[in-house]
């Protein structure tokens, strides 16, 4: 997708902060497409759909494009979009639109090393060096980041999702951190109060990652939901 070019992603969220409309090269229904296009490909016909942060939100496209396919949606540390929102914590800004030290390969894994402990569980801290081996096993194999430029601006138009929520009538859950500084807890629950039925857990100490022991708490929220919805 390279040549859709690279947006201006700071441009593009003023606009969003302001309602104006944004312009995406690549969107979240596209990604939704995307999504139910791999459905398809595996001859799966109903899938339980979980999506965490972003792909929180593009699995509601996914419910929203088309509910035949989804057996039950779980949104986990995403947000419905709307505009009013609380934004991220600026000290997690500051980090997020940093720029590594130089192009190479120990400088990019150590700028995501700041920018994961500054988005990550106050509740659950992940060990460094797991941490470091995480992200630097992440960058070699998807480092791209005009797709994450791309990523971000399809998230800032994505302005009328919040309004469809209401159609979405699948069985729901949302799940969200209280501590998250990236996606704020109100996202999370600003999301279950506009899709009609679901239920949400809001998980202590959880930042705006998947450490082990978060995965621990998310668990007991997410197998009776999916158990009782097959």
């Amino acid at each position: 997708f390279d040549h859709l070019g690279t947006p201006n992603l700071l441009w593009a969220g003023l606009k969003h902060r302001l309602g104006w409309a944004v312009k995406a090269p690549y969107t979240l229904h596209d990604m939704a497409l995307d999504s139910i296009g791999v459905l398809d490909a595996l001859g799966v016909g109903k899938a339980h759909v979980v999506g965490v942060s972003m792909g929180g939100m593009i699995a509601q496209r996914v419910a929203l494009a088309a509910p035949e396919r989804v057996q039950s949606l779980t949104s986990i540390m995403s947000s419905s979009g709307a505009r009013y929102l609380p934004q991220a914590d600026p000290r997690v800004m500051k980090v997020l639109f940093s720029r590594p030290a130089d192009s190479s390969r120990d400088a990019i894994v150590a700028h995501y090393v700041r920018l994961y402990k500054a988005i990550g569980s106050p509740g659950f801290p992940t060990d460094e060096a797991e941490l470091r081996q995480r992200i630097a096993m992440g960058v070699d194999r998807s480092f791209h980041p005009s797709g994450t430029m791309r990523q971000m601006v399809a998230i800032a138009a994505d302005a009328t999702r919040a309004q469809e929520l209401a159609r979405i009538s699948k069985p729901t859950l949302v799940l969200h951190g209280e501590a998250d500084p990236l996606v704020p807890f109100a996202h999370g629950q600003d999301t279950a109060r506009r899709i009609p039925g679901a239920r949400f857990a809001g998980i202590a100490g959880m930042g705006h990652d998947l450490a082990a022991g978060v995965v621990e708490r998310l668990l007991p929220h997410m197998a009776p939901f999916l158990l009782a919805h097959r």
